[in-house]
């Protein structure tokens, strides 16, 4: 089939992840339920944090904006997703896939600099508890989390910019379930080094540096709290930080599970099942880490359950 230019594309065709007629029922009703799961964990997380002064600290404040993003996140694919399964249809507009990737890469990149941001705040709060509540101020945190949000947007416009340079066959069919750039990149008829330059430095800029900043933060966690003599504090430092590091190792696991399957092998099979550990199960398993393993946050949890039964 001939190439066209991008403004002859009117739609492309996502493949999801089975096109067995007798399998659309149950992967509709198994994503359906994650995502209500998703949204209703952390939205619980949300209102615990925000109705509980206990909760209103730094950290607390990078976990509510974790479980937003997360909403966000897993938003931007399975509603789409569902409602093609519904109407059995497999089409997505070539504006909505753009749209829907630039989204992608803002809420990942996001979860990348939050979970980046919670280590620091870890760091400080154990190594330099004297000082922390300087180094951590409100105008503190409120700035890294906009510089976030500032810089994933630019990046990620960035992308959608130099994919529009792109050519694409007419009902270009996408064997995923989601518009992620490297999907789009591999249906393309351009030449496409450009943008996969871009993409390997934004890989390395916002995926390794991020990565390196957390195992320094860790580094100096665990070498502070080996030295620390009560055992209380010691016990509750090690259980805050085994939150986060759960949510950690899921999250770049699972992202470098999607790496490696688009990197090591032709099967789009596995790089989509990767890819729905990524975008979909994290999102969901996040709420369950932090509340189950968190004091704080099972206490207010706990108490928001309990006024919301006594009102009703």
């Amino acid at each position: 089939m001939a190439a066209k230019n991008h403004t002859d594309i009117s739609e492309f065709l996502l493949l999801g992840l089975s096109e067995d007629p007798e399998l659309q029922p149950l992967i509709y009703g198994l994503f359906l339920s994650m995502y209500l799961v998703t949204m209703f964990g952390n939205l619980l997380i949300i209102l615990a944090i925000s109705s509980d002064s206990h909760l209103h600290t730094p950290m607390y404040f990078f976990l509510s904006n974790l479980s937003f993003v997360d909403i966000c996140f897993t938003s931007t694919t399975i509603p789409k997703m569902l409602v093609n399964i519904n109407a059995h249809s497999k089409d997505i507009s070539y504006v909505g896939c753009l749209t829907q990737m630039y989204f992608l890469m803002i809420f990942a990149g996001l979860d990348n600099f939050l979970l980046t941001v919670m280590a620091y705040d870890q760091f400080v709060a154990i190594c330099h508890p004297l000082h922390y509540m300087v180094v951590m101020n409100p105008c503190v945190c409120g700035l890294l989390v906009l510089m976030s949000w500032l810089i994933m947007s630019l990046v990620a416009l960035v992308h959608v910019l130099f994919i529009l340079r792109l050519n694409f066959s007419l009902e270009t069919e996408i064997t995923h379930f989601s518009c992620e750039v490297a999907q789009i990149l591999k249906v393309a008829h351009s030449d496409t080094f450009i943008n996969n330059i871009c993409l390997y430095l934004s890989a390395v800029l916002l995926g390794v540096f991020p990565v390196m900043g957390i195992f320094y933060s860790y580094s100096k966690i665990v070498s502070s709290l080996m030295r620390m003599s009560c055992i209380s504090g010691k016990n509750r430092a090690f259980s805050t930080c085994g939150s986060h590091l759960c949510v950690v190792c899921l999250f770049y696991g699972t992202a470098l599970g999607v790496y490696l399957s688009s990197a090591m092998t032709s099967s789009s099979q596995n790089s989509t099942i990767a890819s729905v550990m990524y975008t979909v199960v994290t999102p969901m398993l996040n709420p369950f880490i932090y509340s189950l393993r968190n004091k704080d946050v099972k206490g207010a949890l706990g108490r928001l359950l309990s006024t919301a039964g006594t009102c009703l």
